[in-house]
């Protein structure tokens, strides 16, 4: 199934696109997409529904990301060698875990605001996993089968307010509009493999990033694992994957977004995101 919620910002409905790519109204069956609405048991009462029974959605409609709020918004860093080779960093012994703020979850197509006092903003196409059950210790075996299911996530940073003085990479990932996330959350089960799926992101028409998760150095099951064994994953947790190379930060110059810029990308089988880049 491919879920979303559509509508305005903060009176966003939940539901389904269906065979057809028809948007149908899940709000009879479902208060919204969250933490408590996601988890395994929920997504298998939804696809007993037959989706030619709900109603259209009208025409044209917002979509929002496809959770109203996330709990953790992880994020794994450095994680493709190449990119890392960019950055200009060894390639990590373990993954490189940091937090992105919830409050920087925006919906697909919704605007990336800079921040006043930002000047070096970019982009990273990530691959977004959901979480649909409790995970503690899991291992690397069994991380998969504790997934609802995955989305596109563009994972904009402040790379300023991420590198210089201090660092602390949280401080530039948080910002709102910073955590695009969506158009859909595509189930596990239309997603055999994860670690098999193209990545995409143009700016202005150009393409800047082209990868594959195959060549992540460590894969969606490795990553959930290594974070249960520090900390509990809830449903509606959302860890995203890393990103391949081709960020403005690795540009010789670097490259960084400004007002007017628009950003296109995709990640294989779970549809694309498009935003406009506006100053605050």
């Amino acid at each position: 199934m491919k879920l979303v919620r559509f509508g305005p910002a903060g009176h966003e409905k939940p539901g389904l696109v269906d065979t057809s790519g028809i948007l149908r109204d899940l709000s009879a069956h479902i208060g919204d997409f969250a933490a408590e609405t996601v988890s395994l048991e929920t997504i298998e009462r939804l696809k007993a529904i037959d989706p030619s029974s709900l109603p259209q959605a009208p025409a044209g409609s917002r979509l929002g990301a496809p959770l109203a709020r996330v709990g953790h918004f992880l994020a794994i860093g450095l994680n493709f060698a190449d990119h890392a080779a960019e950055a200009g960093m060894a390639i990590p012994a373990e993954p490189i875990l940091f937090s992105k703020a919830p409050s920087s979850l925006s919906g697909p197509d919704d605007a990336v605001v800079l921040p006043k006092n930002s000047s070096k903003t970019d982009w990273e196409v990530e691959l977004a996993v959901v979480i649909g059950k409790r995970m503690w210790q899991v291992s690397e075996a069994g991380a998969l089968s504790h997934v609802t299911g995955y989305c596109v996530c563009n994972d904009v940073s402040e790379r300023k307010w991420q590198v210089e003085g201090t660092g602390q990479w949280i401080k530039g990932k948080s910002a709102p509009t910073f955590g695009p996330l969506g158009p859909w959350l595509v189930t596990a089960d239309e997603i055999p493999d994860p670690q098999a799926l193209d990545m995409y992101l143009d700016v202005n028409g150009t393409r800047m990033q082209t990868g594959n998760t195959k060549t992540m150095i460590f894969t969606v099951a490795q990553c959930l694992s290594f974070i249960s064994t520090m900390m509990v994953l809830e449903p509606g947790d959302v860890v995203t994957t890393g990103t391949p190379p081709g960020v403005g930060m690795g540009m010789k110059p670097p490259v960084f977004l400004k007002a007017g810029d628009e950003m296109r990308l995709g990640v294989e089988g779970l549809g694309d995101q498009h935003q406009k880049v506006v100053a605050e």
